[in-house]
């Protein structure tokens, strides 16, 4: 006897850039009020808040994680995934905004400007 196997649920979207088809899809440009990155106090412990788009899934998640904790000056990175909307990318440490920027990009996503 075999053991019936249940429909695949949808997918919430056609995945990230690091594991969708390959496909050539048209990118969605959400806006948002939120500054690109915002550093409420100067000093090297104050976080700072960018908000990225393109992130899907987990391996988003450790894609940007490892990009930018690979950057000097970083002394840790938070991630609250909003999967294909506008997430929440947190660093602290005194690495500059731009080159934070930077690694997010050259990890496939985009800082919203």
């Amino acid at each position: 006897m075999t053991t019936p196997t249940p429909p695949l649920l949808p997918m919430a979207s056609d995945g990230c850039g690091c594991c969708a088809p390959s496909a050539p899809s048209t990118p969605s440009v959400k806006t948002s009020s939120a500054p690109a990155a915002t550093k409420t106090n100067a000093g090297p412990d104050v976080p700072t808040v960018y908000q990225v788009t393109g992130m899907t899934c987990g391996h988003c998640i450790s894609s940007v994680t490892k990009a930018v904790r690979a950057l000097p000056q970083v002394d840790d990175v938070q991630i609250d995934l909003a999967a294909g909307g506008v997430s929440t990318v947190t660093v602290t440490g005194a690495a500059s905004p731009q080159v934070v920027k930077d690694a997010i990009a050259a990890a496939g996503y985009s800082v919203i400007p």
